[in-house]
C-alpha cells in the first residue's frame, strides 16, 4: 500500500468508510468476462491475465468440490451493433464481439462445465439487462464472489450492483484484472472502501472449505427460498 492509499484508508476510517461486510452462508461464483476478446492480449480489447486465469481456476475447484453456482458473463452484440448503445460509441473496439465470433466465447483455461449458465450482457454489470439477481435469488443464494475482468469496468459495475440487489459482496484480488496498474488498484480500493470486501485468494478459499463435499445444496437452496418467497404468494 503506498502512500496516498494509507492516508486516504486512515481518513476513510475516521469518516466511517471501508468497514467490512464479510460473507454470508450461500455464495456463488460470477466469473465476468474472461472471454477470448478481453484475454487475448493481441486484440484491441485485449490483455494478459495469464495470474488471474489460474487464480479463477482454483475458485472454479473450490466450487465445484462444495457444489456451489457458479455463472459466466459474456459481451456480445448484432452485427450492425444496433444493441451497443451509447457504449459503443464511448469504446468502439467493443464491435469485436458480435454474436458467432470466437471472441466471445469463455477463455477455454476457464471452461464452463454442464450446467454452469454462461449470461450474455450488453454493458458493464453483470446484474444489468440480464437474469442473473433472478438466478441467483432462485438459489437462496445470500453471497456474490466475483473473477474477471477488467477491475475497472465490468468487474466495478458488477460489484456495485451486486451491492445494490443485497449480496454481500466479495472481489477476490488476485482473481481480477486490468488493463493497467493504475485504474486496477484505485478501483480495488474504492471497491473496499464503499461496495464490497477486497479479500485474498487464500481467504476465500479458506472460506469455500467448509463447503467441500457439499451434497445438500440443493436442498439448502430450497429451504431459503421457500423462506424468501412465501408459500401463500405462490398460491
Amino acid at each position: 500500500m503506498n502512500d496516498w492509499q494509507r492516508e486516504t484508508r486512515a481518513d476513510y476510517h475516521r469518516k466511517g468508510f471501508a468497514s467490512r461486510s464479510g460473507y454470508g452462508r450461500s455464495p456463488a461464483l460470477v466469473v465476468v468476462d474472461f472471454i477470448n476478446g478481453f484475454t487475448d492480449p493481441t486484440t484491441a480489447l485485449g490483455g494478459d491475465f495469464a495470474w488471474e486465469i489460474n487464480a479463477t481456476r482454483q475458485l472454479l475447484d473450490a466450487f465445484r468440490s462444495g457444489k456451489l453456482p457458479v455463472f459466466y458473463t459474456t459481451v456480445a452484440y448484432a452485427e450492425d451493433m444496433h444493441d451497443a448503445g451509447v457504449f459503443v460509441k464511448k469504446v468502439p473496439s467493443l464491435a469485436i464481439l458480435q454474436h458467432g465470433s470466437p471472441l466471445i466465447e469463455i477463455d477455454q483455461r476457464i471452461a464452463p462445465l454442464p450446467g454452469e449458465k454462461v449470461l450474455t450482457k450488453k454493458y458493464a454489470s453483470a446484474f444489468f439487462g440480464t437474469s442473473l439477481d433472478m438466478e441467483l435469488r432462485l438459489l437462496g443464494v445470500d453471497t456474490v464472489l466475483l473473477a474477471g475482468c477488467t477491475t475497472s469496468g465490468c468487474i466495478r459495475a458488477s460489484a456495485v450492483d451486486s451491492l445494490q440487489y443485497g449480496y454481500h459482496t466479495i472481489v477476490v484480488r488476485e482473481a481480477v484484472g486490468d488493463r493497467a496498474p493504475g485504474p486496477h488498484e484505485a478501483n480495488l480500493f474504492d471497491i473496499d472502501a464503499k461496495y464490497g470486501d477486497v479479500v485474498d485468494l487464500a481467504d476465500a478459499l479458506d472460506y469455500l472449505r467448509s463447503f467441500a463435499g457439499n451434497v445438500n445444496f440443493a436442498a439448502r437452496a430450497q429451504e431459503d427460498f421457500d423462506r424468501w418467497w412465501p408459500r401463500a404468494q405462490r398460491g
